[in-house]
């Protein structure tokens, strides 16, 4: 599956919520439908800088594919690391390092979001993205 169409799947998802709340919550449900990281990987070489929580973000490539694997410390940045995870793994890197994700503007998820969050969520972005152009 392309990357636009998770991205379309999850925006479709967040379109039958008007409420900022509602969508809030199906970004923690998210959350916690990602699988828990390992232990061993939540170290401070792969922990995003710039984000306000911890976040984890580990990559590895197979058969070609990019696939990332993420936790936070708080149930939002989990959610949110958890939106981007559902959209980028699994692609080749050169289809992440040449998307441009609409997903965040789409859903209306900045506007709702501190400056330090917001900064966060971009800092998750180039992290995947660097992720991509050296694996």
């Amino acid at each position: 599956m392309s990357i636009q169409i998770k991205e379309k799947e999850v925006i479709e998802a967040f379109e039958l919520f008007e409420d900022a709340l509602d969508k809030y919550e199906l970004i923690i449900e998210m959350g916690k439908q990602m699988p828990v990281m390992d232990e061993m990987y939540r170290t401070d070489e792969l922990l995003v800088k710039g984000c306000q929580s911890q976040v984890w973000l580990r990559a590895y490539k197979q058969d070609d594919k990019i696939f990332y694997e993420a936790d936070s410390n708080t149930v939002i940045t989990k959610g949110i690391i958890a939106l981007l995870v559902k959209i980028l793994s699994g692609e080749s890197a050169q289809a992440i390092l040449a998307y441009d994700l609409h997903v965040i503007d789409a859903i209306q998820l900045k506007e709702h979001l501190t400056s330090q969050r917001s900064n966060g969520l971009a800092s998750m972005v180039q992290k995947m993205k660097f992720y991509a152009s050296i694996l």
